[in-house]
């Protein structure tokens, strides 16, 4: 008898759902079926999630304009945390598929403070986020096709690609329609590395990093650039020069400290390698190279407990990190079978 009854008040229960028309317009909308979900929600007592749904079934059937004021009002206003996210998502998939970016991206900017790891969130905001570089690289070819900016962007993308000839064309393009204009040399300069190490390509590259140093004398990156090509050709003094110039202009500059660090470690100075080397790990803390060479800097002053110690941090960041996205990322560092 109690397991009648038991069934009984189940099937009780499931019947007074059936008539209920918000729940019945809630399950036809996670259905998909909006027409049915919009007939139900229309009959419905009204309240927040009435009126939430109510919105989204407007916006899933085309009528944005309708469902807007009231998903902007419920994402304002809503205090249940659920309800807000829906309706956040929805308003800014209307804006998004209207292209009016400008009026999507607080409202994404808004659902990302509030719900930072949530996953719909972030797809929202990458889409947003190509959507307008997509149009507005459009929109650039389309009127402004003989500007320098079309041809750094050409560059840029096919500097994404790897295609470094390509890229390098493209800026030298674009430098020679604006000769003034600031990082195209700095941006061929690190094409042209990229594409070789070659004592010509070094050569070349230097020019292009001096350049953009005689345009802009504070580019402490460009300093730093100068100072490795150098370093590379075995000028390690000139090289040194370079480096603390970078230093100088942007005392934060990890790798320009970590390039004095370990200049000043070939000298035998310690003490100041060792001072460097805290401030670079204290910059930047899950930089392997900067704990290495922490570690052999305190082994070589004669402290094997700091070295100890850097080493344990080093081996930690070594570690691999669990989970399913570290399997994802280790799957497509996969090198392909042989055939």
């Amino acid at each position: 008898m109690r397991v009648i009854s038991a069934v009984l008040l189940l099937a009780a229960v499931a019947a007074l759902g059936q008539e209920n028309p918000l729940q019945q317009g809630i399950a036809a909308f996670h259905r998909g079926d909006y027409g049915s979900a919009l007939t139900s929600l229309e009959k419905a007592p009204d309240g927040a999630a009435r009126r939430v749904f109510l919105a989204l079934t407007r916006a899933a059937m085309g009528q944005c304009d309708a469902a807007q004021p009231e998903l902007a009002e419920q994402f304002d206003k809503n205090t249940d945390s659920d309800l807000r996210r829906l309706a956040g998502l929805a308003l800014a998939q209307c804006r998004l598929a209207a292209g009016r970016y400008d009026e999507a991206l607080p409202v994404v900017t808004r659902l990302k403070a509030l719900y930072p790891a949530d996953a719909d969130v972030l797809y929202q905001a990458a889409r947003l986020h190509m959507k307008a570089w997509n149009d507005t690289l459009f929109e650039m070819f389309q009127k402004v096709p003989g500007s320098y900016r079309v041809n750094q962007v050409s560059a840029e993308i096919f500097e994404i690609q790897e295609r470094y000839p390509e890229a390098a064309a493209e800026y030298r393009k674009a430098i020679a329609k604006n000769p003034a204009a600031l990082n195209l040399h700095f941006r061929l300069g690190r094409v042209l590395l990229l594409e070789s190490h070659a004592p010509e390509s070094l050569a070349l590259a230097r020019r292009e990093f001096e350049a953009e140093l005689a345009l802009n004398p504070g580019d402490a990156v460009a300093e730093y650039e100068v100072g490795q090509i150098l370093l590379t050709s075995q000028q390690p003094a000139e090289a040194m020069k370079h480096f603390e110039r970078a230093a100088a202009l942007s005392p934060d500059f990890p790798e320009a400290l970590e390039a004095i660090a370990k200049a000043r470690m070939d000298a035998k100075q310690y003490a100041e390698a060792i001072a460097l080397l805290e401030r670079v790990v204290r910059l930047e803390p899950t930089s392997e190279p900067a704990h290495y060479s922490l570690m052999l800097a305190y082994r070589n002053a004669g402290r094997p407990a700091d070295a100890a110690r850097e080493q344990a941090a080093l081996d930690k960041l070594r570690q691999a990190p669990e989970g399913e996205f570290t399997d994802f990322l280790k799957r497509l560092g996969e090198k392909a079978p042989k055939p």
